[in-house]
């Protein structure tokens, strides 16, 4: 898939992001559904916050700033990034990642997508002027090249669509 029909399909992901959040009552977005389980609000944080997180690494990469590595990336990553998804179940988030998620307001929401966006627009069109050597360490599938990092924005945003959905069925939107 091309760069540009990655993009293409992160924005159309960030658009239902955008969508269901203008149908979310401020009480509805901050309470969670049940015990130790992710709000509206946690949700929008984490995906903005760590998406925002993996364009600066394939920042790094396209500027050459980053680690140079010629291992192979481990099969199972391959994998994941060749189907464009994780495998069945949940998963842990990574302590370091767990840390930048907070319960946001839906402004604050708001302006992560806005922020989001403009950086994607930066960064999508110089992801093919990377070298595939030069990569940064992702928390738990180990060291992405640029256009890995972009490939996992894309895999890492539609996964949490489907968090969102679960959330919905337990609480209504409201509006």
């Amino acid at each position: 898939m091309s760069v540009a029909a990655q993009q293409r399909s992160i924005l159309r992901s960030v658009e239902k992001y955008r969508n269901l959040l203008e149908h979310i009552n401020e009480e509805n977005f901050q309470r969670s559904p049940a015990e130790g389980a992710w709000s509206y609000a946690e949700v929008y944080s984490h995906i903005f916050k760590a998406n925002l997180a993996s364009l600066v690494a394939a920042e790094q990469c396209i500027n050459g700033t980053a680690e140079k590595k010629s291992a192979a990336t481990h099969w199972m990553v391959r994998l994941i990034l060749f189907f464009g998804r994780f495998p069945p179940g949940r998963y842990k988030v990574p302590a370091s990642i767990a840390a930048l998620t907070t319960k946001i307001t839906p402004e604050e929401a708001r302006n992560l997508i806005v922020k989001f966006q403009a950086r994607l627009a930066e960064i999508a069109p110089r992801i093919d002027k990377a070298t595939k050597y030069h990569k940064v360490k992702h928390p738990r599938l180990g060291h992405f090249n640029a256009l890995q990092w972009f490939r996992f924005i894309q895999i890492h945003t539609l996964h949490h669509e489907k968090q969102l959905a679960r959330i919905s069925a337990m609480i209504p939107k409201g509006k």
